[in-house]
């Protein structure tokens, strides 16, 4: 979730980040552990953002304005390190451009960070529309990335919009994965469009009918259409969700369960690491307290992340 230096949208204020309510949202003070409890299986944190710095540091002035604290107000470097000293065995490494010309830029740099710790897995990012999309994707995949990242919310366009259809087939194409941000919450006013007109399950299904080979990946567990992307689960071999935020215990929601029980396979652990309120491993201990069971663990936790991104057999 990055809104840079977003004016504000003209559309419905959200009930998750609703400045009537109190904004930024308070920070959770939670205790955070040294490292990944003993015994796990391995882990991989499939939604971590890396940025060059100024792009990190817009990022946070707008989450403690419009969001929340950020608890780690850590570069790409020292969030890696966090990550791999604690334990964690893998990060996919996710960015996203806002304006036109930003996406080969943003994903040099995701490929150099790539080459100096082969244990990220990093994605591209194209701003849909901009001149040379398909382009920039390829140039990326041969760079070394290994998928594609894109928010609805910050680059202000609708999941089946025409101008996804070439980032799609180029996806699809090369077999590499998406990871889009296509979830109508966490939503905000202060974001240069409105996430609840542009954003829905429904549009999401049509992506999957019409490019019935893209691998699509749905962060935050479709927020806050939980139920809807639990039934297209159920219905499109081609979808996945992720965790992230969604399972912490942090927005007033009710746990998102049904996706778990109806495919536990397709549900990646992700955290949105560094841009927290809370500690960095309270989704985790939230998810073990579930008590899934090993073979669902071992899948949520990194072997469903490793296979979407061909990483194993």
């Amino acid at each position: 979730m990055h809104p840079h230096d977003a004016p504000a949208c003209l559309g419905a204020i959200s009930a998750w980040l609703d400045p009537s309510r109190s904004v930024p949202l308070p920070a959770v003070n939670d205790e955070e552990g040294p490292r990944l409890p003993e015994g796990l299986p391995p882990v991989v944190d499939a939604h971590v953002h890396l940025f060059p710095d100024r792009v990190f540091e817009a990022t946070w002035r707008w989450f403690e304005q419009y969001g929340w604290p950020i608890r780690y107000k850590l570069h790409t470097p020292e969030v890696v390190s966090f990550l791999l000293s604690r334990g964690v065995s893998r990060v996919v490494a996710l960015a996203y451009s806002h304006k036109p010309g930003m996406a080969r830029f943003l994903n040099q740099y995701m490929a150099e960070v790539v080459r100096a710790e082969p244990r990220v897995l990093g994605l591209a990012t194209v701003l849909p529309g901009e001149e040379g999309a398909t382009e920039i994707l390829s140039e990326a995949f041969a760079a070394g990335l290994q998928g594609v990242k894109l928010h609805c919310h910050v680059q202000c366009f609708s999941p089946d919009a025409p101008a996804l259809h070439e980032v799609y087939a180029a996806c699809a194409r090369a077999g590499r994965p998406l990871v889009m941000h296509a979830g109508r919450e966490p939503a905000s006013p202060h974001y240069p469009c409105d996430p609840h007109a542009l954003c829905s399950a429904e549009r999401v299904e049509r992506v999957l009918q019409d490019h019935p080979t893209l691998k699509l990946c749905v962060p935050h567990m479709g927020a806050d259409e939980f139920d809807a992307y639990a039934r297209l689960l159920e219905r499109y071999d081609t979808l996945w969700l992720d965790t992230t935020m969604a399972m912490a215990d942090f927005f007033p929601i009710a746990l998102p369960r049904r996706a778990l029980d109806v495919r536990p396979e397709r549900i990646l652990y992700g955290t949105d690491f560094p841009q927290l309120p809370y500690a960095w491993d309270r989704e985790l201990k939230q998810l073990l307290a579930l008590r899934l069971g090993d073979e669902v663990e071992a899948g949520l936790l990194g072997q469903n992340a490793l296979r979407l991104f061909g990483q194993v057999p």
